[in-house]
């Protein structure tokens, strides 16, 4: 399965944690590690330009099989020459591959054995995605890594329904392999198994005898609190060959990707900056601003002074909070840049102290159990 075109290089580790700092190689260019990849749905990260992505440090970007197949189609796409065209973005592409929406559509699915069954909510119209169609759609879009097609379980469930959903996931592994006929693209397998600690292991172990070029932790922030998802990950990642990149699935939370930086993890995404600019709130420094408040109305001085960010450098916190008070688009793309800036330079920093081996000292706060948990809705200031 693993072709040269794709492989995982170590560079340095922690000496007192699992964390690693790598380089991932595709035909599309490279990926230094550990990651935040910022999410682009629908064949975009919303209100960014490829350029900007770019100078945000954006090295690789997600998309989304089920909704592009909804709108426009993978046979448009294919015709375009593929999504590194039809979107304008010449780096590596990661295509997740519809499972997550067995998840979040649920009042519009039906799961069995062949696949799942979904009502669009475009237009009422009946998807049928097996994991040979979702393999199928992503060979057409055309992304580096695309992923196997899973069963996304939801929290809380009981063992037994647990148990079923990730035995049902390998078994559609095994077509997903099966009827995968592009050695361009990666696929990696997903680790479900919900919050068993025992099950995710047993998961992991059946994953790893197929010998993917990589290996993602799936089925977690879905509604279980973040303690247990880093229970998760410290029992699931030791298992993954240390030699192939690891993903976290749906993760991008400061201390969230500490915990699973220093379990071994090298890839996170997750729509929290894009989502939180469109609705006036930036990320600062391990806070979240809510620009409209009252304390930024005459406030002049940048965002975030050390933030090289394009809204960093040319516009106030004033100016801010008078584009988000307006309701102006220009508040939620100067927003979401920044936000998207922040979570990949945090990742970066951490590359840098895992370098130096001074990860475990210099991000000690956010290791702690405990250190302020971001995924609190409530602003700071």
């Amino acid at each position: 399965m693993p072709v040269r075109e794709f492989f995982f290089e170590r560079q340095a580790t922690c000496s007192a944690t699992g964390a690693r700092a790598g380089i991932f190689h595709t035909p599309h260019g490279s990926i230094e590690t550990p990651r935040f990849m910022p999410v682009g749905t629908v064949g975009t990260v919303k209100g960014l330009t490829p350029e900007q992505l770019e100078r945000a440090g954006a090295q690789m970007i997600l998309a989304n099989t089920y909704h592009l197949h909804l709108q426009p189609g993978e046979a448009l796409v294919r015709a375009a020459g593929g999504l590194h065209e039809f979107m304008g973005w010449k780096q590596p592409i990661l295509t997740d591959s519809g499972g997550f929406q067995v998840f979040s559509l649920s009042k519009l699915r039906q799961i069995s054995e062949e696949g799942v069954k979904f009502r669009s909510p475009r237009d009422g119209r009946l998807v049928n995605l097996t994991p040979e169609r979702a393999i199928a759609i992503q060979n057409d879009l055309g992304a580096d890594v695309i992923m196997a097609f899973d069963e996304c379980p939801p929290y809380p469930a009981e063992r037994g329904q647990i148990v079923a959903s990730m035995e049902r996931t390998q078994r559609w592994l095994e077509r997903c392999i099966n009827a995968h006929q592009n050695p361009k693209q990666a696929l990696f397998g997903i680790v479900q198994g919900g919050v068993y600690g025992d099950l995710r292991q047993e998961a992991a172990r059946s994953l790893v005898e197929y010998n993917l070029p990589g290996y993602a932790i799936g089925g977690v922030s879905v509604g279980e609190p973040p303690e247990l998802i880093h229970e998760i990950v410290r029992a699931t990642t030791p298992l993954l060959p240390p030699e192939k990149p690891r993903y976290l699935m749906g993760v991008g939370t400061y201390r969230e990707m500490a915990v699973a930086i220093a379990s071994g993890i090298d890839l996170f995404d997750c729509v929290i900056p894009t989502r939180l600019g469109r609705h006036g709130t930036a990320l600062v420094r391990g806070e979240r601003w809510n620009l409209k408040n009252a304390r930024f109305r005459e406030d002049f001085q940048p965002l975030d002074a050390t933030c090289e960010c394009y809204g960093c450098k040319n516009y106030t916190r004033a100016y801010l909070n008078h584009l988000v008070k307006a309701k102006e688009m220009l508040a939620y793309i100067l927003l979401s840049l920044h936000n998207v800036t922040e979570l990949i330079r945090f990742t970066k920093d951490i590359r840098e102290a895992i370098q130096c081996d001074r990860f475990a000292a210099e991000f000690a706060a956010w290791l702690d159990p405990e250190a302020q948990k971001d995924f609190d809705p409530a602003e700071r200031l």
